[in-house]
């Protein structure tokens, strides 16, 4: 792809977050003056990149909201939900136009009568001066539509001297019009045309006067940061090494131990040089794994369009305010997060946000706050939506987990509120009562559970009867460093994620009793399922069930388990190699490293394997 129109995708993106999240707010404060100056400025400026990469028809519809924008300014338009919702449907448009630039290096084939849909959205319909606005709008010579986009541009920075300074300055901004187009590789005609002042006097006094007035640009500091992009793949591939380094600390640290248990004279000196490069490799890690994180905006930015969307199909009124969008997180967790989150958002709106009504009758404001935000809890990452809505039914979940046998009546009566509300984790639980096209689908809070204990999280949920509730995902920093547990089954090590473990114990065989097929355990008065890991796995018989058994609870998705070992071995910190090709649906194993000895290291999926 030619560089300049790279350039022009990546900004144009970015500019229509910032115009979405500006509309989405003026929906909710109509006077808000600087969320309207800024959504006009992303639509103009849009416009003009628009030009500059000669796609005359997304400047057309790009113009089109520009101009209803600019009588919201002027006081002659008020802003409606159904304005709002046109912008955004402009901002749609521009959308797919970019990804169907990113993927063909093309202008979008369609694009005309797309422009033209667009154009009729903000004009009367079926008048005459309509019409002929988009004929002429048509017929614009697109050499004038270049080059006005270019004037438009410079004339922001031009603004300060006002249209009665406008002779003096004309010159010099046709000239940078004529030498953008000449860089360009536009024919000379349209270079000579654009460079005739006389030509584009009227375009350019028309920039003047409705541009806002800039702020006057500060003098550059120079310890301001500055950041360059890198590619993605470059920045995986450095990632690799570090992991090949990892592996070769692991594997001083292996050589040191055997040098100390067989009293060479080096091992003194061998074992200092191995906790430096513990040191090194350790910042190393953290530097490279910085490079790979992203801000929860990336994620987070997709939501509040979604949300009032929702909010509309179910006749609701709610609103999306997001905090901390800034933290940041491996990409791998940001990538992965928008299917969790989108489901608890829409049991949000579904579930919690009560009708307009309802929400008078206890003195509610009309309108439901949705909260999404997220934070730095030490190596954590938490992420929180929180609604003040009517809370999780208690009594409802009680009865609905009867009727679909999770319990008896005589335990579910016994259990907690905390508990009865863990139960809308059980698999395809569903408190609705129908099916639409939001909720009552049995893909429930099960699978956000799963995908966020996939990542190494862990989700709760807290919930206040009639003032709402929120659900909290406790997320690594990153999915790729990791600390496993070392365990030895069926003759062969396995790594078990250190987050999941409890704690490991030493019991007499006979404590382990025989429950139907299974074994299971009492420990701490509570019943703990025995798994033999290594007949699990398919490696061996398993364990000697004459001798005292080694085990290690885990806890995860809200299970708690123990697996029975021959042997514990090491905490060790690894680089996490995910399952790729033929080896990816092995059930069980969620990655694989390379211990200081050499041997692959087989890291456990502990919810598979409770589950």
């Amino acid at each position: 792809m030619n560089e300049f129109v790279e350039q022009f995708i990546i900004e144009s993106r970015d500019l229509v977050e910032q115009a979405s999240g500006d509309l989405l707010a003026l929906e909710h404060d109509a006077g808000d003056k600087g969320r309207l100056d800024s959504a006009f400025r992303a639509f103009h400026t849009l416009k003009g990149g628009a030009g500059i990469v000669d796609f005359t028809a997304m400047a057309r519809a790009l113009h089109a909201a520009e101009d209803v924008l600019s009588a919201v300014r002027a006081g002659t338009r008020p802003i409606t939900p159904a304005l709002i919702g046109d912008c955004l449907t402009c901002l749609d448009q521009v959308v797919q136009w970019l990804d169907a630039m990113e993927t063909s290096d093309e202008l979008p084939a369609a694009a005309e009568a797309q422009a033209d849909a667009i154009v009729a959205r903000f004009a009367e319909e079926n008048t005459p001066a309509a019409a002929a606005q988009t004929a002429a709008a048509r017929s614009m010579p697109s050499s004038w539509t270049l080059a006005r986009a270019i004037l438009e541009e410079q004339c922001l920075l031009l603004a300060e001297a006002g249209p009665e300074g406008l002779a003096g300055r004309v010159a010099s901004a046709a000239r940078a019009a004529a030498n953008v187009l000449r860089a360009s590789g536009r024919d000379a005609a349209d270079v000579e045309q654009a460079g005739d002042a006389g030509y584009l006097i009227a375009a350019i006094t028309q920039a003047l006067t409705e541009a806002p007035m800039p702020e006057k640009a500060s003098a550059p500091d120079d310890t301001a940061p500055r950041s360059f992009r890198v590619d993605a793949e470059r920045v995986d591939a450095l990632v690799n090494l570090t992991g090949e380094l990892t592996v070769a600390k692991n594997t001083a640290g292996h050589l040191a131990k055997l040098a100390q248990d067989g009293a060479n004279p080096l091992a003194a000196a061998l074992a200092e040089q191995h906790a430096q490069f513990d040191r090194l490799v350790g910042a190393l890690q953290h530097a490279v794994l910085s490079m790979r994180v992203l801000p929860l905006r990336q994620v987070f930015q997709r939501f509040p369009r979604l949300v009032r969307e929702m909010a509309v199909k179910l006749d609701k009124s709610a609103r999306l305010v997001t905090e901390g969008d800034d933290t940041e997180a491996d990409k791998a967790i940001v990538e992965a997060l928008y299917e969790p989150l989108l489901h608890v958002l829409r049991n949000a709106v579904d579930h919690g946000v009560e009708s307009a009504t309802e929400r008078a009758a206890a003195g509610k404001t009309d309108v439901a706050t949705i909260l999404l935000r997220a934070g730095r809890e030490g190596e954590h990452v938490v992420v929180e939506v929180e609604d003040d809505g009517r809370g999780i039914d208690v009594a409802r979940v009680r009865q609905v987990a009867s009727e679909r046998g999770v319990g008896s009546a005589e335990s579910l009566a016994a259990l907690s509120d905390a508990e009865v509300i863990d139960l809308i984790f059980a698999p395809g639980f569903s408190t609705a009562s129908e099916v639409t096209g939001l909720s009552g689908r049995g893909v429930g809070m099960d699978a956000v559970r799963s995908a966020v204990e996939r990542l190494g999280g862990r989700v709760s949920v807290e919930s206040r009867a009639g003032r709402g509730s929120a659900v909290r995902f406790d997320l690594p920093f990153s999915v790729m460093m990791t600390q496993v547990m070392t365990v030895e089954a069926g003759g062969q090590m396995f790594g078990i994620p250190l987050d999941a473990v409890v704690e490991t114990i030493r019991v007499p065989r006979e404590r382990i009793k025989p429950v139907g097929a299974a074994y299971a355990i009492v420990h701490r008065d509570q019943t703990v399922p025995v798994i033999d890991l290594a007949r699990t796995l398919g490696h061996g018989k398993g364990a000697d069930r004459t001798a005292e058994a080694t085990l290690v609870t885990v806890f995860s998705g809200g299970q708690l388990g123990a697996f029975e070992v021959e042997r514990l071995g090491a905490r060790v910190d690894v680089m996490l190699k995910p399952m790729a090709g033929l080896l990816s649906g092995i059930p069980g194993v969620s990655g694989t490293t390379l211990l200081g000895d050499g041997t692959v290291l087989l890291v456990l999926d502990i919810l598979a394997l409770l589950s």
